[in-house]
């Protein structure tokens, strides 16, 4: 039952940011199964706040999974917030709290690839998928260690006076929406 969970619900987060996404041909699921099973660390207090949101998606799933005890699940799904449920749930906070617009239709999607991209993940399909190259980057991520304007994090800001390294995920976020519109 646990892998049956574990597996319905990775399936749901990739739902979550790939329906209607891509062709056929073109798969993403190892580097998003790496992203599943990498641990999201950070060194700013807030992005407490950012891996709280992360373990939250696993209440949702719970809540849309209607078939067992949502006790169960969450037991199943215990752990620490991996960088693709932060992500994942980064993007929802955006689309649902920030960004939501039904003239122009959900962006979750966008708000994700475009931090793949941004983290030089982007040409890593199951074809081209490199773990060396991979762990090098998710861990400049995690401890930091990107461009003071954040080229290799999350975002990058082109006309920021702040050292983005120094700066919580949130923040970053807000003054990427604020750069783009």
């Amino acid at each position: 039952m646990r892998d049956k969970i574990n597996n319905e619900y990775f399936n749901w987060l990739l739902e979550l940011i790939c329906k209607n996404g891509f062709s056929s041909r073109i798969s993403y699921k190892k580097l998003l199964m790496h992203l599943h099973n990498t641990e999201f660390i950070f060194s700013i207090p807030n992005d407490g706040n950012r891996a709280d949101d992360g373990i939250y998606l696993r209440y949702r799933f719970a809540l849309v999974y209607d078939a067992l005890d949502r006790d169960i699940i969450r037991d199943i799904l215990d752990g620490p917030c991996s960088v693709l449920e932060m992500m994942i749930a980064l993007c929802l906070r955006c689309e649902e709290d920030i960004m939501d617009d039904p003239n122009v239709g959900d962006r979750t999607q966008q708000w994700f690839w475009g931090m793949i991209v941004n983290l030089g993940l982007g040409a890593m399909t199951d074809t081209n998928f490199d773990r060396a190259d991979f762990e090098q980057k998710i861990t400049k991520f995690l401890n930091r260690e990107y461009e003071p304007d954040g080229k290799g994090g999350l975002f990058t800001l082109k006309y920021c006076n702040r050292d983005l390294r120094t700066v919580e995920i949130w923040h970053q976020l807000c003054w990427y929406l604020d750069s783009i519109v």
